[in-house]
């Protein structure tokens, strides 16, 4: 059983499974072979005894994403970054971020006709921040919906080019409406970066 789900493209850099299995086995000995039969891109790093009840998508507490966009071309980063060469507004979409800690429902950058029982998110912390020649926007929540990562990012962007206003975004919020929101980012921008549970000491 995996901690979620993401869209085909995205990246993690931290993910959690868990598996049930009475009898003791020799942890590094297993993870050696795992990793000895895994694809190249999928890594075992750790394997950490918990409470048999324990689950790793239903007890995560907080997930952590980043979407990294680069503005001047570079081959290297051509999988791992989006690549968009527009001027944006990094104060103005800080600002804009700011308005999502007034809400909790974020049916409007979540995908139409997903099977879900509420929208309600709470979060934690969204940001952006300027790492040399990339932008970096960090988002922390108790819950994620089905492409809402990608569609506030798309959204923001559009704050960063003066396409809409801070007033315009705070209203996007409140229609509910995904047609209303921006355009969901390239999948490959997002990282998966880290997920919290009350049971794992890192």
């Amino acid at each position: 059983m995996g901690a979620g789900r993401t869209d085909t493209g995205v990246h993690a850099k931290e993910m959690f499974a868990h598996f049930d299995f009475e009898p003791s086995f020799d942890i590094p000995n297993l993870i050696h072979k795992l990793n000895s039969y895994l694809p190249k891109d999928i890594v075992v790093y750790t394997i950490i005894p918990v409470h048999p009840e324990a689950h790793c998508r239903f007890d995560a507490l907080k997930r952590t994403y980043e979407y990294h966009i680069h503005s001047l071309k570079d081959p290297f980063l051509h999988d791992l970054s989006w690549y968009f060469h527009q001027q944006l507004d990094l104060d103005l979409m800080n600002e804009a971020a700011k308005l999502l800690f007034k809400h909790t429902d974020f049916q409007c950058f979540s995908k139409v006709n997903t099977d879900v029982n509420t929208f309600d998110c709470t979060i934690f912390e969204a940001n952006w921040k300027q790492e040399n020649n990339c932008l970096v926007f960090t988002i922390s929540a108790n819950r994620f919906l089905r492409n809402m990562v990608r569609a506030i990012v798309g959204t923001l962007v559009n704050v960063g080019l003066h396409k809409i206003t801070l007033v315009d975004f705070n209203a996007i919020i409140e229609s509910k409406s995904r047609d209303k929101a921006g355009f969901s980012v390239p999948a490959h921008g997002l990282y998966l970066t880290e997920i919290e549970y009350d049971y794992i000491t890192k």
